[in-house]
């Protein structure tokens, strides 16, 4: 079967499977990434949802993941700080939304809040939706189902989970938490009526078959918005000498992730900053979504580019 059969198929309800996607991945590129775009256009048009983030608890994190620069196990210059006051926040908030983004969440640094944080959070989150219309997501690792319950009344409409890579490859980049702990906070949210955001990042010596069984646990869990991050090897983290994976490599895997998951809204994330067109290429290979501005710890892309990009590419930034 060639990719036009593959393209007509998906768009008439067949869902490609593992072995499918395996082939895929060996396609001629630009026909791969020609053929995710119609994709997209069909399931998603030309919507495109842009988020931005805050770092609101930075560093001396006790989870191990050997990508991560906010650990507190390795030896980086990282500025560490406790959870940021509302009043910055909600400055951050509010400046984003005056530029155009939609989206907005507070991320933190650790295997999870605790009770009196969230708390904090969720009053912060309260005043920011009394302050403006922008749509608020949350990261703040392992909650339970309470937690989301609390993050759900305060006006979060989304969580951010990410599982990072495959069920095979996860114990190769983290210890200290299993991959069942990120599923079980992926189905807590869920339960408590929260959207969930859920990816992970490539170019972390995984494997194609790692990339592409995330992508289908991604399926199996019904996560409609996927940030993909391409490794930044940092300084004093166990993966600072890893390659940097190709702008091609990058575009075939947003290719296959879009032909996999036909209908979600595929987001660049962390990363971004380091290609050369800023990710011009990759939202003409099926992703439809982006963060925007700063990253947690690395500088990412200003948001005024970003906007004059989009339009350039045809896309209408609305919230999804």
């Amino acid at each position: 079967m060639n990719l036009n059969d593959f393209k007509d198929r998906i768009i008439n309800g067949y869902r490609i499977n593992k072995e499918d996607a395996t082939f895929l991945f060996d396609a001629e590129l630009e026909l791969l990434c020609s053929t995710a775009n119609q994709i997209r256009g069909h399931f998603c048009g030309n919507i495109f949802d842009v988020c931005s983030i805050i770092n609101g608890k930075s560093g001396r994190c006790p989870e191990n993941c050997k990508f991560c620069v906010q650990s507190a196990h390795y030896k980086t210059t990282l500025e560490t700080y406790p959870l940021l006051n509302e009043d910055i926040i909600m400055k951050s908030a509010l400046k984003n939304y005056e530029k155009g983004i939609l989206r907005f969440s507070i991320v933190t640094s650790g295997k999870r809040l605790s009770d009196d944080e969230v708390g904090v959070i969720c009053r912060t989150y309260s005043k920011i939706k009394k302050l403006c219309g922008i749509s608020l997501c949350s990261s703040n690792g392992l909650l339970d189902y309470e937690q989301f319950i609390r993050l759900k009344e305060s006006g979060v409409e989304s969580y951010h989970c990410n599982l990072e890579t495959s069920r095979r490859y996860f114990s190769h980049i983290c210890t200290t938490h299993t991959y069942d702990d990120k599923i079980n906070a992926i189905r807590a949210a869920q339960k408590a009526g929260l959207a969930v955001c859920s990816g992970g990042i490539i170019g972390i010596g995984e494997a194609i078959q790692d990339r592409i069984d995330m992508a289908f646990e991604l399926r199996g869990l019904g996560i409609k918005s996927v940030p993909l991050n391409i490794l930044n090897p940092i300084e004093g983290t166990p993966f600072e000498k890893l390659p940097a994976l190709s702008g091609d490599e990058i575009r075939r895997t947003v290719a296959v992730y879009r032909l996999i998951l036909p209908d979600a809204f595929i987001r660049l994330a962390g990363g971004r900053n380091l290609m050369p067109d800023r990710g011009k290429s990759i939202f003409l290979s099926g992703a439809n979504a982006a963060i925007s501005g700063s990253m947690l710890t690395t500088k990412g892309t200003e948001t005024d580019e970003d906007m004059i990009m989009l339009k350039e590419l045809g896309f209408e930034v609305r919230i999804i």
